[in-house]
């Protein structure tokens, strides 16, 4: 053999091996980037189902407290399924907590209210002031933005109950006692903030234990923005409030709301 084609030959042996080496490397390297996607999803769907999760509030049922588009940071934890409780720090739905809930009627539809009534309590509102276990409350977070009165809404409960959806008020008489609800075990009674436009228990009922997601940490960001916005869900919808939110940044985020506490 002539030492060209040794040379030759020892030229494309070092390639084979070179090639043969990079190869491994390639596969090892995406690998673990497919790894690290696997991780990266499975932590973000475990943090969303059990630690935290994000939510935006589309109407004004929870103001001054909470405005029409303040985006919420939820903690899911302490409110988690009782079966998690040895590992958590768990923590019963205590009153005048504001939770996050599944709509009863309507369970893929998330609600935020305030918890005026546990299990056993008793509750009325008599002229738009709200009894509990026949203790007239002080409530400094309660609003009411309309001069007119509702009988229903304004003193409640009021038999016969025709502004009540048609299964609560069919329910209703029998958990009257006394002129006051009796709240069931493993149910919640709740109300909006904006006492005089809240979609509430007063409407439709009890918030069944199971339905609780949670409750508002704080608000990460808050931009201007109105009820009939939210309602607009098709693609050019979406598209457009993109672009507002885009060209009106900085004027329309509420920059004072940041990272406030909700209580």
């Amino acid at each position: 053999m002539t030492p060209e084609i040794a040379n030759q030959t020892s030229t494309e042996k070092q390639q084979q091996e070179e090639t043969a080496s990079e190869s491994p490397t390639q596969k090892s390297t995406a690998r673990e980037y497919l790894e690290s996607l696997v991780v990266t999803v499975i932590l973000a769907l475990f943090g969303t189902t059990f630690l935290i999760q994000a939510f935006k509030i589309p109407s004004s049922s929870m103001e001054d407290t909470l405005l029409i588009g303040d985006h919420l940071m939820v903690d899911k934890v302490s409110y988690a399924p009782s079966f998690l409780a040895p590992l958590l720090p768990y923590q019963e739905v205590d009153r005048d907590h504001i939770i996050v809930f599944r709509y009863p009627l309507e369970p893929e539809t998330y609600f935020v209210k305030r918890v005026v009534g546990i299990p056993g309590d008793r509750i009325r509102v008599e002229d738009k002031l709200l009894l509990r276990n026949g203790v007239p409350l002080q409530e400094p977070y309660a609003v009411h933005k309309s001069l007119r009165t509702s009988d229903y809404r304004d003193n409640f409960p009021t038999l016969p109950s025709s502004s009540a959806f048609p299964n609560w008020a069919d329910q209703l008489p029998t958990v009257v006692k006394d002129g006051e609800v009796v709240v069931p075990p493993g149910h919640y009674f709740v109300m909006g903030d904006n006492r005089d436009f809240s979609s509430d228990s007063r409407y439709w009922g009890f918030v069944p234990r199971e339905n609780i997601v949670g409750n508002p940490l704080a608000i990460y960001w808050s931009f201007e923005t109105t009820s009939e916005e939210y309602r607009q869900t098709s693609v050019i919808d979406y598209a457009k409030r993109f672009g507002e939110i885009f060209a009106e940044f900085p004027r329309k985020t509420r920059w004072n709301r940041l990272f406030n506490l909700v209580h």
